[in-house]
């Protein structure tokens, strides 16, 4: 059997680790040829593979940040050539097809999962990994990468907490957060931030502006806000969606306007510290942690998480249960 594998999307600990679990697992069978594709669908598409099995790349990369494949957020039916967006599915296809494989594996973010989902529809045998940052692949309890990014987050705001102590600061922390709030929560509850601030609920300053100036009431001058980089106002919102509703211009202008808004990340988390530092006299600093937490030596529990996601999706490739993503549920090894 041969088989191939790339790590696409978004950078997070542990790739390496799932990378060599697979390897290894895959090693122990007789007749399975493993071929790696280099910087995720654009190997695919163009064809830059490498033998993972004879070329001794698998030895000492456990602990290793990145990944040995290398990585890309292109997909093949969007992929950026230039100015312009090209379909390259049937390239993909080709090259699947060129190198005789029986399977491809591919460890990705949400985009990623997709992208594999699009290719399997086109006919090629495809199992998943999921893997982020921000644990937004949904149907799995963890992804591999997000323990080692909330720990890296945790880590930097317990720093920042002593420096806003001793400079009487309201320090706020910007952290990856696109659509879930999972590392922002989770880093902000275990560094005993005082205001977390995450994408699925929108925020009032009136609230966050009374729970400062009541600490500041209380002798604590300093306060800690973690803030997810989409987390949005909701007078933000609201306007949004009265925009939404009212007449002219087309759908198109509209969408094109939401989006521009929705992007402007830092203008957000700016606006919110001048409003934090106007209304309560406290000089106010931003940090923002961004692709930080993405690098560096995985967690003891990524490791795990991703040697066992690597050899259940190994047993899936086996048992021919393609289409799926290996995935952890209530603790116990699944596929959805």
């Amino acid at each position: 059997m041969k088989i191939g594998i790339l790590t696409a999307g978004s950078d997070s600990p542990g790739v390496n680790a799932a990378i060599r679990g697979f390897g290894k697992a895959a090693s122990s069978l007789t007749n399975v040829e493993l071929v790696g594709f280099r910087d995720g669908f654009s190997g695919l598409v163009q064809n830059r593979t490498m033998d993972l099995l004879t070329e001794g790349l698998l030895s000492g990369i456990l602990t290793e940040g990145g990944t040995i494949l290398g990585t890309s957020r292109q997909v093949p039916f969007a992929m950026e050539e230039g100015e312009e967006i090209v379909d390259r599915t049937q390239e993909a296809v080709d090259s699947y097809k060129q190198n005789q494989l029986d399977a491809l594996v591919c460890i990705g973010d949400k985009s990623s999962q997709l992208a594999a989902y699009k290719l399997s529809q086109a006919g090629l045998n495809i199992i998943t990994l999921p893997r982020s940052a921000e644990n937004d692949v949904p149907c799995t309890d963890k992804c591999i990468g997000f323990d080692s990014a909330r720990e890296i987050a945790t880590q930097a705001i317990d720093r920042l907490h002593t420096t806003a102590n001793a400079t009487h600061r309201i320090m706020i922390v910007e952290l990856l957060g696109n659509s879930s709030g999972w590392l922002t929560l989770g880093a902000g509850l275990a560094a005993g931030a005082d205001v977390i601030l995450i994408p699925e609920i929108p925020y009032h300053f009136d609230v966050i502006i009374e729970a400062i100036q009541e600490r500041k009431k209380a002798g604590r001058i300093f306060s800690l806000v973690t803030v997810a980089e989409k987390a949005r106002p909701r007078e933000l919102v609201e306007f949004m969606e009265m925009a939404a509703q009212k007449k002219g211009g087309t759908s198109e202008e509209k969408e094109k306007t939401f989006e521009k808004i929705e992007n402007n990340y830092s203008a957000q988390t700016l606006l919110l510290a001048n409003r934090l530092g106007s209304a309560t006299g406290i000089d106010t600093h931003i940090t923002i942690l961004g692709s930080l937490v993405r690098g560096g030596t995985p967690t003891a529990a990524d490791r795990l998480l991703a040697t066992q996601l690597a050899e259940w999706s190994l047993k899936l490739v086996m048992d021919g249960s393609f289409g799926r993503m290996a995935c952890r549920k209530d603790g116990a090894m699944s596929s959805v």
